[in-house]
């Protein structure tokens, strides 16, 4: 599409622009603004279709938003958030500067702006920030047939129709009713018989990272969102879900890596701002590092004695990290799908005991053969190597398993028991482990 767009610009064809893109998808153009030069997106957006214009509008990146939004005179500005969703507009004005904040809202009349006002009240990570008013509400006591009038008449603006939500006189959530439960109804049928009343719901302070799992367990489109007193209020729908999954998800990957998360694109944060993420974690990590050197330097008399200890040093810290990395990715994923809670850390424990001492057994035997024979035959050194191997995998992944646990039982984000923590921990009781026991085995 960039191509045939960019052929269409440079012969000033406008009406063919206009005629393709009305025909096209949404996403697509809306992705195809991303490689167009910024005084190109603008001209093309304009020769948009209202309702095109809106819906491409709400998939762009904030970036694009914010070029388009002071371009626009207040006539094509407000004509714009007349046909955004209220979710898209709240989300636009929270990741916008006050200068554009201030012509959004300049152009943001009546109902709208009180609704936007209320929105912008809820806590940035509760469910009453990402939901929407949107939505098709219902009478038990309508016919399905009146319901069908209903939801025609109503539901051109909705966000979705599928799922209907049967409400009383006072606003409060009754029952849960979908389109197919009506279609395979008889026309006279009560809405009230049929809907469904063992409703699940969340509320508007609930952390949006709940609702999103509420979504993954139960495969919903939609989620009703009610106040305290159980009146619906609006619904977060499927695409809102993912959206949450997909940022929480990208923060989880970035405490994993002992980077403090950004909300920008990649390519859209600046080289300081990439900087400025990680320097805190390396330097605090570097300088953790320093007790792994303190034990080295304790045993320099023995690396004299018999230095080619120091060779087996790199296997074993790496051996101990990537086993406990592994073990703590594997927890921090299971406590994020609710698999793992804080009371099965026994549990927990005793199986990554038991996968240790397997794992262990096997890397322990390819050592000691490996450096039987690759040493001169120092049965020794082998049995020290392989030993020290054998306790250290143990203790890595019982310091993944529980670490990650004992973090989130502070009420802490277990992500942030990131791989290169770990790591330096299981660093410093593999020396540890590896100098014991070379003690022990070799006379040192």
């Amino acid at each position: 599409m960039y191509e045939k767009i960019s052929e269409l610009l440079t012969g000033r064809k406008f009406a063919e622009i206009r005629k393709l893109l009305s025909d096209a998808n949404p996403v697509d153009i809306a992705q195809m603004f991303e490689e167009l030069d910024e005084e190109d997106v603008i001209r093309v957006f304009r020769l948009l279709p209202k309702e095109v214009a809106a819906e491409t509008f709400s998939y762009m990146s904030s970036e694009a938003q914010k070029n388009i939004v002071e371009s626009m005179t207040d006539r094509e500005l407000s004509g714009i958030i007349d046909e955004l969703f209220l979710d898209d507009t709240v989300d636009l004005i929270e990741e916008m500067p006050a200068s554009v904040v201030k012509k959004v809202l300049a152009n943001t009349f009546g109902e709208k702006r009180s609704l936007i006002n209320r929105f912008l009240q809820y806590k940035e990570d509760s469910a009453g920030s990402i939901m929407t008013i949107e939505f098709v509400d219902l009478k038990k006591e309508m016919t399905v047939e009146k319901a069908f009038e209903h939801i025609r008449k109503t539901g051109v603006d909705k966000e979705t129709i599928y799922t209907c939500y049967v409400i009383d006189a006072n606003r409060v959530l009754e029952g849960v009713i979908t389109v197919k439960d009506l279609l395979l109804a008889a026309p006279s049928d009560i809405v009230g018989d049929i809907m469904d009343t063992n409703i699940i719901y969340a509320t508007t302070d609930e952390d949006k990272e709940d609702v999103a799992h509420i979504f993954h367990k139960y495969d919903f489109m939609s989620l009703p969102v009610v106040d305290k007193e159980k009146r619906l209020v609006g619904i977060v729908t499927f695409d809102d879900a993912m959206d949450v999954m997909e940022e929480e998800n990208t923060e989880d990957f970035e405490k994993m890596a002992a980077i403090m998360p950004s909300e920008r694109p990649y390519l859209k944060t600046s080289i300081f701002e990439h900087a400025k993420h990680r320097i805190v974690w390396l330097m605090v990590l570097m300088i953790s590092a320093t007790f792994t050197g303190a034990i080295i330097s304790s045993f320099e008399d023995a690396f004299k004695v018999i230095p080619v200890l120091v060779a087996f040093i790199p296997m074993l810290m790496d051996t101990g990290g990537n086993s406990g990395s592994q073990t703590s990715t594997l927890i921090i994923r299971g406590m994020a799908l609710g698999e793992i809670e804080g009371r099965d850390v026994l549990r927990v424990w005793w199986h990554e005991i038991a996968v240790s001492l397997i794992l262990g057994a096997a890397l322990a035997a390819v050592s000691i053969l490996k450096t039987y024979f690759l040493n001169g035959g120092n049965i020794r050194l082998s049995v020290t190597v392989s030993l020290s191997l054998y306790a250290t995998v143990i203790i890595a992944q019982s310091i993944g398993c529980l670490l990650p646990i004992a973090v989130k039982k502070v009420g802490l984000d277990p992500a942030v028991a990131a791989s290169p923590i770990i790591t330096t921990i299981v660093d410093a009781c593999a020396l540890s482990i590896y100098f014991a026991v070379a003690k022990a085995f070799m006379g040192l």
